[in-house]
């Protein structure tokens, strides 16, 4: 078979061939076939049709089966192309065409024939009446467009009509209107030469204005030496009452401070020295207030203990706290939360100085103006480096003897420190002090 089927009597052959692979044993399958086998009914046909079509045609074994299930499915057509006399006239060619190239009887390439030529024919008459509907409409719509033109036609001859009485009813006010120019160029000729005259009264106003003017800046001159001169008598009354101030100020803090030595009063602000030795010379230990050592890193009494201190620094590491109570917050969310919490406990320790480091490697970008409450400082690391070194660093500037806290479960942070002469407090007291 060289010419190819039209597609009438292949789809018709694809449809014989899905049929007859359905009641096949699977042993009877063509090995081309197996896959297409396992598709569903539906989908037989349409998915199949390449190997299906290909089967009945090289496939002589498949061709006779599906042979046999034309002969069973149509039994009176198979007949009647397999008679000599030819099948009935009544009979669809595309149909008679696939039922004779699977039976293959004598002059079945007529029939195929026939069939194409029958295809042909369909498709031409359908593409004629195809044309025929496309003149049709065409036609109707040059008559629909000749009647819009007819009627456009008659709305421009109204239009036209209506232009006409406009132009003639403008040429009508254009002639009352040269009129009124006319009348109003002899009235602004009248207005000009008045304004001329307003306006040689006005230059005499202004020389007399003039000459006013350098009257009264006169004055001013004289008006601002004047002030001048008080400005600086007022400053130097001020400058003689300063100093009467200062003297007097001077002479109340000497008194004071010779009554505060002739009493033996003591300073009210303790330094390192007083926190590193006791009256007998003995160096005392400036976390005497805190408890021993041992307790639960949760005990929230610890931080009230080492704010007791006097002269204390409570450095706190920021994210070393806040990612053990509240990590699943962002990272600005979590120093808000914090701060927040610290502001009450640092106003209630007036004598504290509390200090949070916060790890600026931790964020995308540096944070820039973080709001601190009253009586916390905030920190952030240097580039490219870590918070751990900056709280190092803080705790090694301070002078020798003022007691130093470090608030972090970092243990190699809390062994620096402690070398350093400071004294790390778990993250979870401060945390359980700030939920109390």
């Amino acid at each position: 078979m060289s010419e190819p089927l039209p597609v009438e009597v292949r789809t018709q052959v694809v449809a014989f061939a899905a049929e007859t692979l359905a009641g096949l044993e699977d042993v009877e399958v063509p090995a081309s076939l197996v896959a297409v086998r396992r598709f569903t009914p539906a989908r037989r046909a349409k998915q199949g049709a390449v190997p299906l079509a290909a089967a009945v045609e090289h496939d002589a074994i498949f061709r006779g089966r599906v042979a046999e299930w034309v002969r069973r499915a149509h039994p009176g057509l198979a007949d009647a192309v397999m008679a000599t006399d030819g099948p009935p006239a009544a009979a669809p060619p595309a149909e008679v065409a696939a039922v004779a190239f699977v039976l293959r009887p004598a002059g079945w390439e007529d029939l195929l024939a026939v069939a194409a030529t029958s295809s042909v024919q369909a498709a031409v008459s359908a593409k004629a009446e195809e044309a025929a509907r496309e003149v049709d409409r065409l036609t109707d719509a040059l008559a629909a467009v000749q009647e819009g033109g007819r009627a456009e036609k008659e709305q421009l001859r109204d239009q036209l009509a209506t232009a006409r009485l406009e132009t003639d009813d403008l040429r009508r006010r254009m002639r009352g209107s040269a009129e009124r120019v006319r009348r109003a160029e002899q009235a602004a000729q009248e207005e000009i030469a008045a304004a001329a005259a307003d306006r040689d009264a006005a230059r005499a106003l202004v020389r007399a204005a003039e000459g006013e003017t350098r009257r009264l800046r006169a004055r001013v001159g004289e008006l601002e030496t004047a002030l001048a001169a008080a400005r600086r008598e007022g400053r130097d009354a001020r400058s003689l009452d300063d100093a009467r101030l200062r003297v007097l100020l001077d002479t109340l803090m000497g008194a004071a401070n010779g009554v505060r030595r002739e009493l033996a009063l003591p300073s009210t602000v303790q330094r390192p020295a007083d926190l590193c030795a006791t009256e007998d010379g003995q160096a005392r230990d400036p976390f005497s207030a805190v408890g021993p050592r041992g307790r639960p890193d949760d005990d929230p009494t610890v931080i009230d203990e080492v704010l007791s201190i006097p002269g204390i620094h409570l450095i706190i590491d920021g994210y070393n706290v806040t990612k053990r109570g509240y990590g699943a917050l962002p990272l600005q969310a979590q120093r808000v939360r914090l701060l927040s919490g610290l502001g009450p406990l640092a106003g209630r320790a007036s004598d504290a100085e509390v200090t949070v480091v916060f790890d600026a490697t931790a964020v995308a970008s540096r944070p820039v103006g973080v709001t601190a409450p009253r009586g916390v400082r905030v920190l952030f690391s240097r580039l490219g480096e870590l918070a751990d070194e900056e709280i190092v660093r803080l705790v090694r500037a301070e002078p020798s003897g003022r007691p130093v806290v470090v608030v972090t479960s970092d243990r190699e942070v809390a062994e620096t420190c402690a070398a350093a002469g400071a004294r790390a407090v778990p993250s979870a007291a401060l945390l359980a002090r700030l939920e109390r």
